[in-house]
């Protein structure tokens, strides 16, 4: 089971350099974290290995063996936080966000993991506490300072019709629409096929031609 809302323990020494750590587990990697793991959980044949794969990818640590039941607990967590990246605005997310720290995460404490790791929030229950839980409160986390920090909702979801993956907002330009370069390429190029098809469409016929 994992030990807080933003890491997992790990047996480092409690003299070690916490650059590494610190980097690993910012606001900005947790929040990034979340959006991975809601998008692979999105898919109910997602295997262990696979969640687990999206984990060490985002800087966890350890061993992951994550049962049927964690794999339920995590992809309700994750149904859950995705109507935050779904919010049309950013009134919409934060009485979103609210709701779910209000049934889905304890009092703000702090944890070490006895002196392995450096001070840092949590707001699951226990340093031991289920995946579901943990991956709730530390993703409520991250998501409520970015909301806090920027005033605007902390991600999004795709605007591909053929996509289901959210997004985090990127600084304080105009709102992401899509997950990645190749959704928005390949909008774009549907979008350009369409107006061709609609301008041959309204063109008049051409001459015909002669007959022998």
């Amino acid at each position: 089971m994992p030990a807080s809302p933003t890491d997992k323990p790990t047996a480092e020494p409690a003299d070690k350099p916490t650059d590494d750590w610190s980097t690993r587990h910012s606001v900005q990697a947790v929040a990034a974290r979340t959006a991975a793991l809601v998008n692979v959980l999105d898919d109910e044949n997602a295997s262990p290995e696979a969640v687990a794969e999206v984990l060490r990818a985002h800087g966890e640590r350890g061993r992951f063996e994550l049962t049927a039941s964690d794999l339920a607990e995590l992809r309700a967590s994750a149904a859950s936080l995705r109507e935050v990246f779904a919010a049309a605005d950013v009134d919409h997310a934060a009485s979103t966000l609210n709701a779910l720290l209000g049934r889905g995460s304890g009092p703000l404490r702090l944890s070490s993991h006895g002196g392995a790791t450096p001070w840092h929030p949590h707001l699951d229950s226990a340093d031991d506490a289920p995946w579901g839980e943990w991956f709730l409160a530390s993703s409520c986390l991250a998501l409520t300072v970015l909301l806090w920090d920027r005033q605007r909702p902390p991600g999004g979801v795709c605007a591909s019709p053929s996509c289901r993956n959210v997004h985090l907002t990127q600084g304080s330009g105009p709102p992401r629409r899509y997950c990645s370069r190749r959704c928005a390429t390949r909008e774009r190029v549907a979008a350009h096929r369409a107006r061709g098809a609609t301008g041959a469409e309204g063109l008049p016929p051409g001459p015909s031609t002669p007959g022998p």
